[in-house]
């Protein structure tokens, strides 16, 4: 058995749960265990899980950095990974994060998110988004980007040890978007941040539903005022869920 925990934050998500979890069935070698924090759905998401295995836990405050933050607090790995329910793992995603880790100077990585969807392949919103994980820290927190910072976002499947997620007080449960971004500035302080140059596939459905144009503006725009000091609690009006 290895060391790593999956954790899940869910909110209906019928639609996709199904798959990401029949992905990490065939993840060799198994990870730990697959905890699916749930925010009260109200579709077939919590139904799903329970009859793929995993643990499902009602989460005690909705939101996903609180329910991830739950999620950390019964793992039982000495690392936690942070998966979107509409991600999906390449099947030697243990060996990956062991890999990354093993070197002590790493305190977090994350993955190059490919946006995919039915019948396409997002190359130019998955480029930005994987040029941003190293120019946004490079604009906005420059003598932490030479530290090792870089910034991962919630479709690059975040991991790092228990240990130093809690040293720095895992995610802001107050945070309704950008809590990622905001835990690597605490983890820097720990050790770099690692952008694997591996890919997860995460879902297009926010470009999808809002169109190239719109997305690519709502990146920018989000990224750049939060690194000049916005509330992500401002932002998150710009920022509608999408399922």
């Amino acid at each position: 058995m290895s060391n790593i925990s999956i954790i899940i934050p869910t909110l209906n998500e019928a639609s996709c749960l199904e798959r990401t979890l029949r992905h990490l069935t065939i993840v060799v070698p198994p990870v730990r265990e697959v905890l699916v924090i749930d925010g009260g759905s109200s579709d077939e998401t919590v139904t799903i899980a329970q009859k793929a295995g995993v643990s499902v836990i009602a989460a005690k405050k909705r939101g996903r950095a609180a329910q991830m933050n739950q999620g950390a607090e019964i793992a039982t790995g000495e690392i936690l990974c942070f998966l979107h329910a509409d991600t999906l793992v390449p099947d030697d995603l243990v060996t990956v994060i062991n890999e990354t880790l093993v070197d002590e100077t790493v305190a977090a990585g994350g993955f190059i998110s490919l946006m995919t969807g039915d019948q396409t392949t997002r190359w130019g919103v998955s480029l930005h988004n994987f040029v941003k994980s190293y120019y946004a820290p490079l604009l906005f927190r420059p003598h932490l980007f030479f530290q090792g910072l870089r910034l991962l976002f919630g479709d690059q499947v975040m991991f790092a040890r228990r240990a130093h997620f809690w040293e720095c007080g895992g995610f802001d449960s107050n945070l309704p978007i950008m809590e990622e971004a905001d835990l690597c500035l605490k983890l820097v302080q720990q050790g770099k941040i690692r952008l694997v140059n591996r890919i997860v596939q995460s879902s297009d459905r926010r470009v999808a539903h809002w169109g190239f144009l719109k997305a690519t503006a709502i990146y920018l725009s989000i990224g750049f005022l939060w690194g000049l000091g916005v509330s992500p609690q401002y932002l998150k009006q710009f920022y509608e869920d999408v399922r």
